[in-house]
Formats: C-alpha cells, structure tokens, sequence
C-alpha cells in the first residue's frame, strides 16, 4: 500500500510540476535572485575566463557567463575585426529597445585606443580630440571611425562567442544587470 501510495504521489506531483513550472526549474530560481541596491557599483570583464562579475565597490554581487567577439583573443584594433575590446569604460547608454534583448553602451573607443589610432593613423587629429572630450565628459565617444564602435554588453544568449565584439548573456541574466547599473557604471575588461 505504501509503494502504490507514493507512486500516486510522485506522478501527480510531476503532472502538477509540468503544469504549474513548464520551463526548467533552475530558471525560475535564476530569474528569482534580485540583485541588491548598490552604492558603488561596477562591472569586471575577464574575456579568458568568459566571465562578468558585477561588484558593489569591493564586494563581489553576482557571476555571470558570458559570449565574446568571433575573434576573442587580443584587443580590439579596428572596424570589423570581431575582438572585445580590452581596458577601462562606463556605461553611456541604457538601451531598452536594443535588437539584442536589453543592452548597456560601452564607451568604446577609450583614450588609450585614441592615444594608439592617432599614431597609427586610424584616425584625424578631429577624432581623436571628439573621444577625449567625450570620455573626459563622461558620454558616448564617436562610434563610427576606424577603430570601431557600438560594443554593447546585451542579451541573447552565451553560447559560444558569437557577437561582432559585444559582451552578451542570457536574456535573464541581462535584464538583472540591466536594472541593476545605473548610468557611468564604471566597466573593466581584462584579457
């Protein structure tokens, strides 16, 4: 009697589980974990190790893993190379109408990349003083030169490294970051 009455049990408690969580249990239990107000948030970027850590000052908040550029090793160049770039940036930008679910601007190109395209020749002596005066003011550098531009951290998945030079996550994932860094979010990626 005690073998048939369990039995009932775990099918009606599987029935109820396909109807009631139609969608893997470990999502609901991921989607659930709000993140906490921060004072000082950031955002760390470890491209060897596939990983975003979101901080608040020196305390580590949350872990995620993440998909690179098509050609994720070294940092980006130029225009269309498909490398994430590497060194310090914010957040310029908080997109909610992104084609990649929900994205976060990354102020590429930074100063150093302006500092390397000038003496190389990537760019004029115009652009180079427009992605100063922008970092230094704290908004969106010019993202149309020949050193690249619109790299995002955005959604769609992690699957491999996919993007043209973009950060990306699952889309669950990205909506927690996303209400969770304000504006200027400071971001750090490393190699």
């Amino acid at each position: 009697m005690m073998f048939k009455l369990s039995g009932i049990l775990l099918f009606l408690a599987a029935g109820f589980g396909s109807v009631f969580y139609p969608v893997d249990i470990a999502d609901i239990f991921r989607a659930a974990r709000d993140l906490p107000e921060m004072k000082d948030p950031r955002i760390e970027i470890k491209k060897e190790a596939r990983t975003l850590e979101l901080f608040d000052g020196e305390k580590l908040i949350s872990s995620y893993k993440i998909a690179l550029g098509f050609e994720p090793t070294g940092d980006k160049e130029i225009e269309g190379d498909g490398k994430t770039p590497e060194g310090e940036f914010f957040v310029y930008v908080k997109n909610s109408k992104s084609n990649f679910y929900l994205s976060l601007g990354v102020s590429y190109p930074a100063i150093d990349d302006a500092n390397r395209g000038l003496e190389n020749g990537l760019i004029s002596v115009k652009e180079y003083d427009e992605i100063i005066k922008a970092v230094n003011e704290r908004r969106m550098p010019p993202q149309n030169t020949k050193l690249g531009g619109e790299i995002f951290i955005h959604g769609n998945g992690n699957s491999g490294d996919w993007t043209a030079g973009c950060i990306a996550l699952p889309d669950k994932e990205m909506k927690q970051l996303f209400d969770a860094v304000p504006l200027k979010t400071p971001i750090l990626i490393k190699p």
